[in-house]
């Protein structure tokens, strides 16, 4: 990395600052912010490439509108970087995704400069369009802006903000388009192909450029070249353009690193009032050679050396990742049982799917960021005779939930539901910790909830569902397991509704389910020092529950402890007491998970400690109960 003198980084503390600016000065400002957040990264992980790539879409966007008046809402988040630097938060920035740092996304709590959070994707042209209504009521000439990558396009939320927002002309809203072609991995879909021809048509859009240029201050023409453009259209780029047909008035493709050109485009649309979507091309990655050649890696690199691009090894446990037990697992079925396929809402690389697609890639399917499709897609899949696996990030699976019920529950299909990312997640905080999942699944009819302690119990639960030609779902966390052995080893169906012991005990009985497994043991292993014997079960299921295992449980102990990586209303906790209550024994129960509250960022260990059931926490209990 070519290092260059801060001139104008230091001297920019908001917008405002930013205004006074000559435009000619904008790029050698962006050029210093690339730099920042590249320096700041290396140190502190995040979202790299995502941001590299929306640096002058950033500055152009705070350079023309009067922000935080003007309102712009930011999809997803990954690309706000720069947006938070320049809107007061340069030094907080040092502190990005750390505990009681700043949030990696925009949050409304934390700047007025976030005009609505962030972390899911698909939401920003709906919210946007929201605001524009409001304004429009209020009698205010206030903007709103959506900034939406092609990836987030995908996903019907956007399409039913599009389709809403097009139906008034009147209503000023802009969306820019952020197209790099990629999500996290390729993109992929129809839209992502017809973005790309239509990025391609470079006769249409010249001429439509020079067009709009020339009328925009025309209102009256602007009606009239309207009409006769759809004739144009037809005639240079031989098909209806998808966005238009929405209602919206459609500028593009503009280069998103010509931050000079950015600004002259958007001081144009910022006077015409009515839905309007700008076509940027970025590069993600852009301006940072290591992230260029990349883009899926860089992502979210971890620490890196700047100079060079080498990643840094983060020096946490060697063991293999759950994502890798799913992805190589989900092969081997697939390999035995030619009804098995792989669904993924644009992650393959994420949730490892990518090792059966190397091999099968006919039997994989890569749906884009579409979750709720995803789901109906395997309901549909279930219906004519295969056993989909769909594999969708626990946070993200929220946005399915009808399709969980109506679509697979409801009529008994055997989809295979993989949360990944389930519990606590770290740094991205509390838009992607997988905190809701037994709860929600837990009240569903017909549906199976299953937990791995381990690897080896992952590989064996997914075997188990392949078997079972009924609704389940099966939830892991992020990172590595605890070093089970899992390869090449025979699979064994595991009995749905039954348990394990895992440590023999005569004072207290703790019921873990899940990773939380792993607590449970070393908590009772430092009881022993403080004279507390200590039993430690797997519940493995948290529905249905082991009911044999529970009456044992009742019958000899009168302390127990429940703990799980998920919310405490409507958790297994909460099960487990009901059903020592509707039985008639008298056992005090704690239950140990996340309380009534949205978790934020830091690392694993810093949340599940805060959380109180981390092995500390757990002896604390266990320690109370004597």
């Amino acid at each position: 990395m070519t290092h260059i003198e801060y001139k104008y980084l230091y001297a920019i503390n908001s917008p405002a600052d930013l205004r006074r600016l000559a435009v000619e000065e904008l790029p050698r400002y962006c050029d210093e912010l690339r730099q920042y957040i590249i320096e700041q990264c290396a140190k502190n992980p995040g979202h790299l490439a995502s941001s590299l790539g929306a640096v002058e879409i950033a500055v152009a966007l705070h350079y023309v509108y009067d922000t935080p008046y003007d309102k712009v809402v930011w999809d997803v988040g990954h690309q706000a970087y720069a947006h938070k630097i320049i809107t007061s938060r340069r030094e907080a920035f040092c502190r990005n995704r750390c505990l009681d740092g700043i949030s990696g996304f925009p949050r409304m709590a934390e700047s007025e400069y976030d005009a609505f959070g962030a972390g899911h994707a698909s939401v920003s042209i709906s919210a946007a369009l929201g605001m524009a209504k409001a304004a429009a009521l209020d009698g205010e000439d206030r903007k709103a802006v959506a900034v939406i990558g092609d990836g987030s396009m995908t996903g019907g939320l956007a399409f039913e903000g599009m389709n809403n927002a097009g139906a008034g002309k009147n209503t000023d809203i802009l969306v820019i388009l952020n197209d790099n072609n990629m999500s996290i991995d390729k993109s992929s879909g129809a839209l992502n192909g017809y973005l790309l021809r239509l990025s391609t048509s470079k006769r249409y859009n010249r001429f439509k450029q020079r067009v709009w240029a020339a009328l925009s201050r025309t209102p009256h023409l602007l009606n009239m070249c309207r009409k006769a453009g759809n004739a144009v259209k037809h005639g240079l780029l031989q098909n209806s353009n998808l966005f238009e047909s929405f209602g919206f008035r459609y500028f593009g493709r503009v280069n998103g690193h010509d931050v000079v050109g950015l600004v002259r485009t958007l001081t144009s649309l910022k006077d015409i009032k009515e839905p309007k979507l700008l076509h940027v091309i970025t590069q993600k990655g852009h301006g940072y050679r290591p992230a260029e050649k990349n883009l899926t890696v860089w992502h979210a690199p971890g620490r890196f050396n700047p100079e060079t691009g080498e990643r840094i090894p983060s020096g946490g446990a060697k063991f293999d990742r759950y994502q890798d037990v799913f992805g190589q697992t989900l092969l081997d079925l697939a390999r035995m049982d030619d009804r098995v396929v792989g669904i993924t809402p644009a992650m393959p690389t994420g949730c490892s799917m990518n090792i059966m697609m190397a091999e099968m890639p006919e039997r994989c399917f890569d749906v884009g960021i579409a979750e709720a499709h995803a789901v109906t897609f395997a309901a549909g899949l279930a219906a004519a005779g295969k056993v989909p696996f769909c594999n969708i990030y626990s946070s993200f699976m929220q946005r399915a939930y009808d399709g969980i019920i109506h679509d697979v529950a409801l009529q008994r299909l055997p989809v295979v539901m993989c949360l990944d990312r389930a519990g606590i997640v770290g740094e991205d905080g509390a838009t992607h910790h997988g905190a809701f999942d037994l709860a929600y699944l837990g009240c569903i009819p017909n549906m199976i909830v299953a937990a791995p302690s381990d690897e080896r119990e992952l590989r064996d639960m997914m075997y188990t569902a392949l078997r079972s030609g009924v609704p389940f779902a099966i939830r892991y966390p992020r990172g590595c397991g605890r070093g089970a052995e899992w390869r090449n080893r025979p699979f064994e169906e595991l009995p749905i509704g039954r348990g394990r012991l895992l440590r023999e005990g005569g004072d207290v009985a703790v019921l873990a389910i899940g990773s939380t497994c792993s607590f449970a043991l070393d908590a009772a292993e430092r009881a022993v020092a403080e004279g507390v014997s200590v039993a430690v079960y797997d519940m493995r299921y948290a529905k249905p529950l082991d009911e044999r295992m529970l009456d044992e449980v009742g019958a000899k102990y009168g302390r127990v402890i429940t703990v799980e990586d998920g919310v405490l209303r409507g958790g297994v906790g909460e099960a487990v007491i009901k059903y020592f209550n509707d039985n008639g024994f008298s056992v005090k129960v704690d239950a140990l998970g996340i309380g009534d509250e949205f978790v934020e960022q830091g690392t694993p260990a810093q949340l599940y400690s805060l959380c109180g059931y981390d092995a500390a926490g757990i002896l604390r209990t266990i320690m109370k109960s004597r």
